[in-house]
């Protein structure tokens, strides 16, 4: 079982599991930093550069939040301290049990959706 977030700071509507996770990752952007993680990207301009087009405060929000919550990891860049690098923790890393049936879910019923060539690998 995946290790418990190190924060709890969350307001929880309900008990439900679902409604907690929803909580923690259901908002418009989260899931879509959480994919991007998966496809390697680490640091912030890297994020900045998916096509959806997410805004710098909001990312910065979102990467924040990921990281208190134990599902991202940050970590300086060694050339420029300013800078940080990004990664899932074995949390974050177990969302891969949620992200790669929500693609696949999308692909099979959503019109015109494709998939990111890395993205491909993952689901075989």
């Amino acid at each position: 079982m995946p290790a418990k977030p190190k924060s709890q700071s969350l307001p929880r509507r309900s008990p439900c599991p679902v409604a907690c996770a929803l909580d923690l990752l259901g908002d418009r952007w989260t899931m879509l930093v959480i994919r991007d993680l998966f496809l390697g990207k680490q640091r912030f301009d890297e994020f900045l550069a998916s096509p959806e087009g997410i805004a710098t405060n909001i990312l910065a929000d979102r990467l924040k939040h990921l990281h208190e919550q134990g599902l991202v990891t940050k970590t300086p860049d060694d050339q420029d301290r300013r800078r940080f690098h990004y990664q899932l923790t074995p949390t974050g890393k177990s969302l891969h049990e949620v992200i790669i049936p929500l693609a696949r879910w999308g692909l099979a019923n959503l019109p015109k959706t494709k998939l990111h060539p890395a993205a491909a690998k993952a689901l075989r």
